[in-house]
């Protein structure tokens, strides 16, 4: 209605997606629907894509973090050694359930 604020909770415009898949992958997103995982093929393919960025996210930094350990000089290895053994003690002391 003309005048009527909009809600705040209004999800974002979708881009329109018209494609054909294969039939192991159709089976898999409607099976994400069937069990109540996603609501429609459309939110079963948006969960199937997250997944995956996710994990290349979780490679990349992986790889990344492998590459600064690797290019490290022994002392600045050392250094790091000993600011980790720092945070493991530390953390030992905290207990994560009883933490807000």
């Amino acid at each position: 209605m003309p005048g009527q604020a909009t809600s705040m909770a209004t999800k974002p415009a979708r881009a329109k997606l018209s494609t054909t898949v294969a039939p192991e992958n159709y089976r898999y997103l409607t099976t994400l629907v069937k069990s109540g995982k996603a609501s429609s093929l459309a939110e079963a393919v948006d969960e199937a894509i997250e997944n995956l960025r996710r994990a290349q996210n979780r490679r990349r930094l992986s790889q990344a973090t492998a590459e600064y350990f690797d290019s490290l000089s022994p002392d600045g290895l050392a250094e790091e050694t000993s600011l980790a053994d720092s945070l493991h003690e530390a953390a030992s002391r905290v207990d994560f359930d009883r933490e807000p």
